[in-house]
């Protein structure tokens, strides 16, 4: 019975110091948030750090700075190049704040339904008969 006690005690001791650990060392509790936003519109600039948005709702287009960690996808998932940024292309920007910078973690790329696709190219067998007819001189 004694070592259940004591076992009890050590423990409770244990406990005790380590609830008070952050306060004898005079810690803050350090809570960081992050909020992902999203942003639709079209693309002004593209640079290799930055892309640079207008969207209907701004006069102003809105730079964001991506990295290699930013994936760059088509409207299915599917990852695509960043070689098909260019000025004029719809976005959808999935970004988080770190500070007063946008960070881009994720861009859509959206891709016209208007547009007809490339019709197939077409394979045509062509068959040639030549006949020859010699005569034989009389």
């Amino acid at each position: 019975m004694k070592t259940n006690i004591q076992g009890r005690g050590i423990a409770a001791l244990i406990a005790a110091v380590l609830s008070l650990s952050p306060l004898a060392f005079g810690q803050d509790a350090v809570t960081q948030t992050t909020t992902s936003t999203s942003s639709d519109g079209t693309i002004t600039e593209f640079s290799p750090s930055t892309v640079m948005v207008r969207s209907e709702t701004s006069s102003q287009p809105v730079q964001y700075s991506y990295s290699k960690s930013t994936t760059v996808v088509d409207q299915s998932g599917n990852p695509v190049d960043v070689s098909v940024i260019k000025t004029g292309v719809p976005v959808h920007v999935f970004y988080d704040r770190d500070g007063d910078q946008m960070v881009a973690r994720r861009i859509v790329v959206e891709t016209t339904s208007d547009a007809a696709p490339a019709p197939a190219p077409v394979v045509v067998d062509k068959k040639t008969t030549t006949t020859t007819t010699t005569t034989a001189p009389q």
